[in-house]
């Protein structure tokens, strides 16, 4: 039985709305396993993605345990949460945040540009990267020349440039059709299949069903889980 890399104990994450403080995760116990494919559902407000933000060490719950791969992430300091971001979690924006003017090619080895790997090096890893994502012949591309689908296989070739352990997803598939939805959901099963831990937010229950296991959220609580036969 794999262990479990990630662990939340009663998480809870608040927010100032005037004079009042808006809570968006009340109370979430979490366990994921090293391998795990785990989905995340639930209406617009209902603190999902605040709580994949938590878990990708882009924002700090207000009260709460988080520890990530057997490291206590509540009480890291901003250094080694850098730190954690560029080598153990490749993260997928809805709204990708690709560089507009730079080629599919520097944005997919912005990350290794970060992490200080030599210029030969990344570029061969982020053109094997794009290869396995299918937009080999497309590297020298800007992104705006890119329908939404390619777009978004950028942006999984860039979560993937330092090899990270685990990948988050927030609505990957939000805003493409359903043939470019399948595409890039088969890149996230083969993923899976290659031993990576993934975890993704939607609200589309056709995708939540590639996954091993859906965690309901309703108003930042964990409403119920469903465990699915693979």
């Amino acid at each position: 039985m794999n262990k479990s890399i990630i662990i939340l104990r009663d998480i809870k994450t608040f927010y100032e709305m005037g004079e009042v403080d808006y809570a968006a995760v009340r109370g979430v116990n979490l366990d994921v396993k090293k391998g795990e494919f785990l989905c995340i559902m639930g209406p617009s407000g209902s603190g999902k993605s605040t709580l994949l933000h938590i878990i990708g060490c882009l924002d700090t719950a207000t009260e709460g345990e988080f520890f990530l791969d057997s490291e206590k992430v509540s009480e890291l300091d901003e250094n080694r949460l850098a730190d954690i971001r560029k080598n153990k979690i490749g993260f997928i924006f809805q709204n990708f945040y690709l560089l507009p003017r730079a080629t599919v090619e520097y944005n997919a080895a912005l990350p290794m540009i970060y992490n200080r790997v030599p210029p030969k090096e990344r570029i061969l890893k982020a053109r094997a990267l794009l290869q396995s994502v299918g937009l080999g012949e497309r590297i020298h591309y800007l992104p705006n020349k890119l329908y939404g689908g390619e777009r978004h296989r950028v942006a999984i070739a860039r979560a993937l440039a330092n090899s990270p352990e685990i990948i988050l997803a927030d609505e990957p598939t939000g805003n493409l059709d359903s043939k470019s939805g399948e595409e890039i959901m088969n890149i996230f099963t083969n993923l899976h299949k290659q031993g990576k831990t993934i975890i993704l937010v939607t609200h589309e229950r056709d995708i939540a069903e590639y996954s091993q296991r859906i965690v309901h959220i309703k108003d930042g609580l964990i409403d119920f889980e469903e465990r699915l036969k693979k």
